[in-house]
């Protein structure tokens, strides 16, 4: 049994990722010069209708820093909950490739940094965040001219103190349980016994509760929030599951990238088998979250329900129509189709391709989740948009394999490591 197996990752391959993030920021640079000379710099200012802004350069650049990392810390944070759940489940298959959801949790110390920076900073130095309609205070005063009874009605929830502990609160926890499980696990490589497996399936079992609540808020805040009048009972299982499958591509993405270049000997065609069951089967579970609140929505035809989706089903000026039946394609049919046989679940190339396209579908998810309500028909795809993206995934990536290095790939003396070097499926 191969029993070491040390990531290293070279100068140059680090490099790249900061070349990524590099080219990013030019890119976004750019695409920001642009923007602001062509006439989309000229500030927000208060639109016709109640809660909605005429967007510039600047509202753009606050969206696009906002949807990113909410799309990564997502991701980060399902490595976590993928550890959790094989505790809680006594599972043994997934043992093998463990150290690979482990080190995704290394972004989120980053993720809360810029999260809390992007909220906080437009309302320090301007009074308030124009990605969030409600954090103007003439919106919930009675006596002026833009007072929004329907916000004023969510003030105690929806105020800048209070959402910025819990935003705050949501990292604390997420980060504080990834450094505890993570060490418990480095400890068991160190010491053997069942004393740190038995702590991981507490440790476990508590972040399944905290998170099963937390995720759920984060989505209420960082996302519904933005589009004020509108109600979800629906939004944070639809937000969760976007978030796991696109967690699921990145954990086996990075598999299959660390298969090819000879580490995980133990993995098998058996682990990714599995791997590709849970890709096949989420992509459905996505597609039914949401169908459901499509369908229920639109029968019932509740304005502050309906009202999500006329905005990004012809209305903007059919901004992004093209984008929500995008979203149904690479999210679920792609999947779907390529994934049906068990002998695709096997294939490294087909798997490969699968994980991009539902990494980049679900990127267009949150795109199309945060880009209506804080662009309205002024949102567009250009360099300030590939310009983020890159940046966040140079950084994403940069913290990730810096993470991968610190342990062993095969966690030594976990107590089903035999049973997952024998799976068979």
């Amino acid at each position: 049994m191969i029993t070491e197996e040390r990531f290293s990752i070279s100068k140059r391959s680090t490099n790249r990722f900061f070349f990524m993030i590099a080219i990013g920021l030019v890119l976004l640079v750019a695409g920001l010069i642009i923007a602001a000379t062509s006439g989309g710099g000229h500030g927000e200012e208060h639109g016709a209708e109640a809660g909605h802004h005429a967007a510039g350069w600047g509202q753009r650049l606050l969206a696009n820093l906002w949807m990113n990392n909410v799309y990564f810390t997502g991701i980060a944070v399902v490595g976590v909950l993928f550890i959790a759940i094989q505790y809680v489940a006594y599972a043994g298959w997934s043992v093998a490739i463990k150290r690979v959801p482990e080190a995704i949790g290394a972004y989120l110390p980053v993720g809360g940094i810029i999260m809390v920076l992007v909220f906080l900073l437009p309302i320090i130095f301007t009074g308030h965040n124009t990605l969030f309609h409600w954090t103007d205070h003439a919106v919930t005063d009675p006596t002026n001219d833009q007072y929004d009874p329907v916000i004023a009605g969510k003030s105690g929830y929806l105020n800048v103190i209070f959402y910025t502990i819990r935003m705050v609160a949501y990292f604390v926890l997420w980060f504080l349980f990834y450094k505890w499980l993570r060490r418990e696990s480095l400890a068991e490589d160190l010491n053997g016994g069942l004393n740190h497996y038995n702590k991981s399936i507490t440790l476990g079992a508590a972040f399944l509760v905290i998170f099963g609540v937390t995720s759920s808020m984060a989505a209420w805040d960082w996302v519904m929030s933005i589009d004020t009048h509108w109600f979800s009972t629906m939004f944070g299982w639809y937000v969760f599951a976007s978030w796991w499958v696109s967690g699921l591509a990145a954990i086996t993405l990075t598999i299959i990238f660390l298969k090819q270049m000879g580490y995980l000997k133990m993995v098998t065609s058996n682990h990714l088998h599995d791997l590709g069951k849970f890709l096949f089967g989420f992509s459905i579970f996505w597609t039914y979250i949401w169908f459901s609140q499509f369908m229920l929505y639109w029968y019932a035809n509740i304005p502050e329900e309906a009202i999500y989706f006329i905005e990004r089903l012809g209305g903007n000026n059919n901004h992004y129509t093209w984008i929500f039946f995008f979203n149904l394609l690479i999210n679920f049919a792609f999947p779907f189709l390529v994934l049906m046989t068990r002998d695709a679940k096997r294939q490294m190339l087909m798997l490969k391709i699968v994980c991009i396209a539902i990494l980049i579908g679900h990127w267009f998810d949150f795109y199309m989740m945060i880009m209506p309500g804080a662009m309205r028909e002024e949102g567009g795809f250009g360099l300030i948009e590939l310009g983020t993206a890159l940046t966040f995934l140079g950084l994403f990536l940069w913290r990730y394999t810096s993470e991968l290095t610190k342990a062993n790939l095969v966690p030594l003396n976990h107590p089903f490591l035999d049973e997952s070097v024998h799976h068979h499926v």
